[in-house]
């Protein structure tokens, strides 16, 4: 970092607070929650994977591409169905 870049710096901070387990892994609102998930991989191991809740807004994903995505982040390797999202522990 150069001195002129100095003074286009800026930081933040995300807090995930008030968790709330939801039955359903829609039931969250993109650039509101936090989500982080629960869920077995192919091999039967439990992976887990969180994004704070500006990710997919700043990345501009709905529910299923933010879905989708913490799955390959949790190292999820097999094809990404309705039935097998449908299976996810879901905390906002």
């Amino acid at each position: 970092m150069t001195r002129d870049e100095l003074q286009r710096l800026f930081c933040s901070v995300s807090l995930l607070t008030n968790f709330e387990d939801v039955g359903d892994y829609l039931d969250w609102e993109v650039g509101v929650h936090g989500i982080r998930i629960e869920f077995f991989n192919e091999k039967g191991s439990k992976r887990t994977a969180t994004y704070l809740p500006e990710v997919a807004k700043e990345q501009g994903w709905d529910h299923i591409q933010t879905i989708d995505s913490l799955l390959r982040k949790g190292g999820y390797k097999a094809p990404i169905t309705n039935d097998f999202r449908k299976t996810i522990k879901l905390t906002r």
